[in-house]
Order: structure tokens, then sequence, then C-alpha cells
């Protein structure tokens, strides 16, 4: 489902614990890290889709968090042209998006990436509000900047000043652990699917 400018409908979700720590998701297989998000199905509203695609992404329900806040406007980021399926060049520039500031409600926990059958992440972590950009795909980062800032006021947050943080690697404490747990369950290889309406390659974030 494209609007009449190109753009996918969809919506991005950021979210938080008790210290204002974002859930920071490793894409399978990947070496690039973002926040969940998915796209808007015919007759949904963003807010019925944001519960879907967080139950399906970090395995949490309505339940488990509660909505801060969201984005005023949809925001726009163009995806190359290398990244689209050949049936869909001409037609798709990138995706629209609303935004949602979530609060955890439940113990952390109870984040399960195997709640649906295609997990789009093999590792998490939560890592300070001002995310490291360096390690989004580069068509998103101003996206994501300009989604924090606009979010951060929900958390009377200061803004944030300079450069944001460079990454500090995959090979964190809570990155280690969660792959461990993955192992001690006898977790399959996880497999990076995208949905069959998708109009991006099953490799594009």
């Amino acid at each position: 489902m494209l609007d009449r400018d190109g753009y996918r409908p969809n919506v991005g979700i950021i979210l938080v614990n008790a210290r204002n720590e974002v859930f920071w998701g490793k894409r399978v297989r990947e070496h690039s890290w973002q926040f969940p998000q998915g796209g808007i199905d015919r007759g949904e509203s963003p807010e019925q889709a944001m519960y879907r695609e967080l139950h399906e992404e970090v395995g949490l329900t309505r339940d488990q968090v509660r909505i801060l806040g969201r984005t005023r406007d949809w925001l726009r980021y163009d995806v190359p042209e290398h990244w689209v399926r050949r049936e869909w060049r001409g037609h798709y520039r990138g995706q629209k998006q609303i935004w949602f500031l979530l609060q955890l409600t439940c113990r952390d926990s109870e984040v399960d990436l195997r709640a649906s059958g295609r997990p789009e992440f093999d590792a998490w972590r939560w890592n300070e509000y001002w995310v490291p950009l360096d390690v989004v795909i580069e068509f998103k980062r101003e996206v994501y900047r300009n989604v924090l800032h606009e979010l951060s006021r929900f958390l009377k947050m200061e803004p944030h000043a300079g450069s944001f943080p460079p990454a500090r690697g995959p090979g964190t404490r809570r990155t280690r652990i969660a792959a461990a747990r993955r192992q001690r369950a006898g977790a399959d290889p996880a497999v990076n699917l995208d949905g069959q309406d998708s109009p991006c390659r099953p490799e594009q974030p």
C-alpha cells in the first residue's frame, strides 16, 4: 500500500525502560542496529499497527507498555533503488512513518525476539537514549536523528548537542547474555524474511 507520492505507511517504535534507555535491536545476520518498525496494513490505524509490530518484533503486548507520546507528523526517508524489488521500481520511493515512544511496564526478561515465526532481530540491548547512528543504515539516519529529538520532550531530556555517540560495538555484555540465552534455548539460526507485500528486497531494513 503506497500513497500518491510512492511512500509506504509505516510505524516506528522507541521503547524505553525506567532509566530512559532505549531498546536497540540487531537485525538478523547483519551488523546494523535499529528500532522496531513495520508497515501499516490496509484498514489499520498507526496505533493498531504499532501494537502488532511490537508483538511480532519484540514479543510484548499492549498490557506490558505505556504510550508516552508520538510524532506529530509523518517522517519520510527514501530507499536507494538497488534496495527496491524490480517490480516496484518507478513506483516505490520509501517509507513514511509515525513514531511512538513507549515505556516498558514489565520486566525486560519478558522481551521475546522469537514471538514471531520470522524474527527481525537476533540480539538486543538497552542503549543510552542518544543512540549511535553510525550503526544505523545510512538512509535512515536523518529520520532517527529527528525522531529522537522530537520525542525527547516526553522524557524531559536535555536536547542533544553535537554529533551522536559512536557505537559501542556488538560485543556488549547484554548482547552476549542474549546470545547465550538463545543458545541454551536451542534457538535455530534466524532468517530475515520480509512480508510478501514488502516493496523491498528481503535484506532491506
